[in-house]
């Protein structure tokens, strides 16, 4: 049944990821062509660094804190880099005024990276982790696509968010399928108001 949901959906894609600010675009393009002028494997290898230092920034709470606060003044900002910069690798760099990007910068910078590389990721959405026969079939139904068909390697993992309470959410690209249980009650919920 979700698979044939999957399927008729797909002729209504729309808007779905966050959308990456403005100032994040410009600094994820600035730092992928700087990247890409050097090699490919400049490329690769500062996607690699990008990514170890948004994996630390989600598994260090107080570091996230620090990062996404837009409350914190030029000094106290400065004041904390020095620490992190130090601990990091030892010297004093100049503080970005910019550091609450940070988590944009990076996800533009894999998104243009992927494109480079004809890659396409798509995040399945769900309540809980999908069966494997679930999984497969839902796969086989993707490489189908149009979309896919244009990508050189299709790359699917499974998200697991609660509040979906049924169904999923498939997001490729700037498209999004939403056959989740909570948007239905959503259209629901404002029919009936």
């Amino acid at each position: 049944m979700l698979c044939s949901s999957f399927r008729s959906a797909t002729a209504s894609l729309g808007l779905g990821r966050r959308a990456v600010s403005t100032i994040a675009q410009k600094y994820s393009k600035a730092v992928y062509s700087a990247a890409l002028s050097k090699s490919p494997q400049t490329l690769t290898k500062v996607q690699s660094e990008l990514n170890a230092i948004s994996n630390v920034i989600k598994e260090v709470p107080d570091l996230k804190a620090f990062v996404s606060n837009p409350t914190l003044s030029a000094k106290d900002r400065s004041a904390g880099l020095a620490v992190i910069y130090s601990r990091a690798e030892g010297s004093k760099k100049e503080p970005n005024g910019r550091l609450g990007e940070t988590q944009g910068v990076i996800e533009g910078f894999n998104e243009l990276v992927a494109k480079y590389k004809g890659e396409l990721e798509v995040v399945v959405t769900s309540a809980t982790p999908l069966p494997r026969d679930l999984s497969s079939r839902l796969e086989t139904i993707l490489k189908q696509s149009q979309t896919a068909q244009q990508a050189k390697s299709l790359k699917i993992s499974n998200k697991v968010n609660p509040s979906v309470l049924g169904g999923i959410v498939v997001d490729f690209g700037d498209k999004s399928i939403d056959l989740s249980v909570s948007s239905r009650v959503n259209k629901l919920n404002n029919v009936l108001q």
